[in-house]
């Protein structure tokens, strides 16, 4: 009976010891699960760290690869500028030489008259100007130049017929008297004979002096434009004058309504057209008192 005692509760022992191995295999399974759980869900946090950090990375090299690009743009623009500011500076210097030589050339050519006061040579920069008192080129009150104003505008375009660089605008200009009651059949008002005055000269340069027409033009200023008080003679006498100026070919370009009337071989003044006798470059018969 007692050994029956002893062997009745074997099966309960081996039962609990069943169930506490598969508790603690139930126990060590769960924490297994729970921990690969855990790596697993630090694995995923640390593979989105790196992908995050990766993006930055990538944004921050495409951020330096677009400065990068634009610094080397700004650098062929910086090199391209230089280039053509040295080029500007290198034609403007040989502007300069070319504008010395003909000045020289000019004060060389019509010393006498430079002398005498008759002719005047301005260098501005790089624009040339000679004003010639009327006296030199016409007779009073005429348009046609007189045998000394041919004289005179031969050895002139000797000199202007070399320049092939300048624009040469040729202006007219009077004092403020109006042309007396004889001279208005042929010129009504000033703005006429200094018209035509200035593109006989255009003309005889032309014809005469060699120099291209298609590097002058023509304008006539009347009396609005007077360098000394017309209430004096000295004054009246420096009003009465033609006005050739020089202009750098490059300052023609910047400015393209220049460069599109230096084509033409006159250009009257709007609204006040010179009359054909008035644009004759006449050489004989002239016009009887005035200016």
């Amino acid at each position: 009976m007692e050994t029956e005692r002893g062997r009745a509760w074997v099966p309960w022992l081996v039962t609990a010891l069943v169930a506490g191995l598969a508790g603690l295999v139930l126990y060590l399974s769960h924490r297994s699960t729970t921990r690969a759980d855990e790596e697993a869900a630090s694995a995923t946090a640390r593979a989105s760290e790196a992908e995050a950090a990766k993006q930055a990375l990538e944004a921050k090299l495409a951020a330096l690869e677009a400065e990068h690009a634009k610094l080397s743009t700004e650098k062929e623009q910086l090199n391209t500028e230089k280039e053509q500011l040295s080029q500007t500076v290198q034609e403007q210097e040989a502007e300069l030489a070319r504008l010395k030589a003909t000045y020289e050339d000019l004060q060389d050519k019509l010393k006498q008259e430079i002398a005498e006061g008759a002719i005047r040579l301005t260098q501005d920069g790089g624009r040339l100007q000679v004003d010639l008192v009327d006296k030199v080129l016409f007779d009073s009150g005429d348009a046609s130049i007189s045998a000394r104003g041919q004289e005179v505008l031969t050895r002139l375009g000797g000199v202007l017929s070399k320049v092939d660089d300048k624009i040469i605008q040729v202006s007219g200009h009077t004092d403020d008297s109006p042309p007396t009651q004889k001279l208005q059949a042929t010129f009504p008002t000033n703005w006429e004979l200094s018209v035509a005055r200035a593109v006989n000269v255009v003309r005889y340069l032309q014809d005469k002096g060699g120099v291209p027409a298609k590097r002058m033009l023509a304008a006539g200023y009347g009396d609005t434009r007077p360098l000394g008080a017309n209430a004096s003679p000295q004054g009246r006498a420096r009003n009465r004058r033609i006005e050739l100026l020089l202009i750098p070919e490059l300052a023609a370009k910047r400015n393209p309504a220049l460069a599109k009337a230096s084509s033409a071989k006159a250009t009257p003044v709007k609204g006040t057209p010179a009359k054909p006798a008035a644009v004759k470059p006449a050489v004989g018969k002239k016009a009887q008192g005035g200016r």
